[in-house]
């Protein structure tokens, strides 16, 4: 049974790798591969290890397994609800902030028609804004900015681009940026301040470089064609009443989630849950136009902004824990002979075959921009007990962050622009992949040297 508990999650993963080719939503097969894995590990009475050393094993007294392999799965279950809170009160304060029109606080003071200047503003603010909100959110903002500023669409696509870099790179640095690095920051194997620390350099390294690179490229000569006037976008872009107070009250409520988790000691969702309740009771009471009546009122609401976040990404993330979950729980017999998770027994075998540690977590960001990094970082979760703040932590965060730059479908922040501006992947491929790569491997260097100074 432990073979088809591994085939299933193979099939379930090669079934979300494809989901475009097979045009199935990746939630999908994270539901059934998470629930059949677990389903499995049941009926096959299989051995299973927990948190403090827990061993459950069959041994002809049904009652008792099943009560062990609840008690398990209730942790496990608790450990994944904690992401998916924290993240659903992130993505409600993100839609609240948009729904009051807050991020016109910054975009509608972009105003400059040479390219090489709205490279560098993009690439700065795509990096900034995302390791507060998140690459996802940072490039439907951007990308929808650039619609109005830059009209012609081959120049677009560049900046696109150059967004889904930024927007990955920013995301790496802060525990709130990138899923993969809140997943660390709520297990407590990195730290706030330490993350941001050690990480910034190698971030900014990661963006700095195909940025210079293309900053004296021709491709990024000369003026930007004009915008066409469209009296319903200029509209659209007209900032509320709210919008200054609301994006204030948005991204200072984000910041503070960090701050509380160190002053309290609590978990993050906590901090989550009071930030998110502070901007709705401002949202309860704020008035965003003129003439605000009843009727209006909804369409600023929290329970509007609720109705937008997208569900089905929580759904995954709960498919394919539970999946990487039950591979982290089965217990098998190590190289050495000592009972432990299939994950954790996958690391030992791979620290013996490569011994440079720093050699497979590049190669983790590489896969990363093939596969998605979710998985990947859950499994490296279970595969090591590095204490908090190692710097295979630190560099885990990185590589998975930004190793999905690499290819237009290696992150959620490149799907999203994939389908904004429908970018051709062969022309990411041939165009953007190697300066992604290149600023990739410039700050794994950089943070590989930074590493040796702590």
């Amino acid at each position: 049974m432990l073979t088809g508990v591994i085939v299933c999650f193979i099939i379930g993963y090669l079934a979300i790798a494809f989901e475009h080719p097979l045009k199935l939503d990746k939630t999908v097969p994270a539901l059934v591969m998470g629930a059949l894995c677990w389903a499995m590990i049941s009926i096959g009475h299989l051995g299973i290890v927990g948190e403090h050393d827990l061993v459950v094993t069959y041994t002809g007294d049904s009652e008792k397994y099943y009560d062990g392999l609840n008690v398990i799965l209730l942790h496990r279950i608790g450990k994944i609800a904690e992401i998916l809170f924290f993240l659903v009160g992130a993505m409600t304060i993100v839609e609240l902030v948009d729904l009051h029109k807050g991020f016109s606080v910054i975009t509608n003071r972009i105003q400059t028609n040479s390219k090489r200047k709205m490279l560098i503003i993009i690439s700065v603010l795509a990096f900034f804004l995302s390791a507060v909100l998140d690459n996802l959110t940072t490039t439907i903002v951007l990308i929808s900015l650039l619609r109005k500023l830059v009209p012609n669409r081959e120049d677009r696509l560049w900046y696109a681009s150059i967004v889904v870099i930024a927007a990955n790179a920013g995301g790496a640095w802060t525990p709130i940026g990138d899923v993969t690095t809140t997943m660390l920051w709520i297990d407590k194997k990195v730290s706030t301040l330490h993350l941001i620390e050690i990480l910034f350099l190698p971030s900014a390294i990661c963006l700095a470089v195909p940025v210079l690179v293309l900053y004296f490229s021709k491709t990024f000569s000369g003026k930007l064609a004009a915008p066409e006037l469209d009296p319903h976008a200029e509209k659209e872009k007209q900032k509320l009443l709210s919008s200054n107070v609301m994006f204030i009250a948005g991204i200072s409520a984000l910041i503070f989630v960090p701050i509380f988790k160190a002053l309290t000691h609590l978990p993050p969702y906590i901090g989550m849950a009071l930030a998110l309740g502070v901007v709705w009771l401002i949202s309860e009471y704020i008035h965003p136009e003129e003439d605000f009546t009843e009727e209006r009122k909804q369409k600023y609401t929290a329970l509007h902004a609720l109705s937008r976040i997208e569900m089905s990404s929580i759904l995954f993330f709960l498919g394919i824990l539970l999946a990487v979950g039950s591979l982290e729980t089965m217990m098998v017999v190590g190289p050495d002979g000592a009972q432990m998770g299939l994950l954790q027994s996958l690391a030992v075998r791979l620290e013996t075959a490569v011994p440079d540690q720093n050699i497979v977590i590049i190669l983790i960001g590489v896969l990363s921009a093939v596969v998605d990094n979710v998985p990947l970082v859950a499994a490296t979760m279970g595969m090591y007990e590095n204490p908090l703040d190692d710097h295979l932590w630190h560099f885990i965060a990185y590589s998975a962050g930004t190793g999905g730059s690499m290819l237009i479908i290696g992150s959620a922040a490149g799907v999203a622009a994939m389908g904004m501006e429908r970018i051709d992947f062969i022309w990411y491929m041939k165009k953007i992949a190697w300066l992604a790569a290149l600023g990739f491997l410039a700050g794994a260097l950089v943070f590989i040297q930074l590493s040796k100074l702590y």
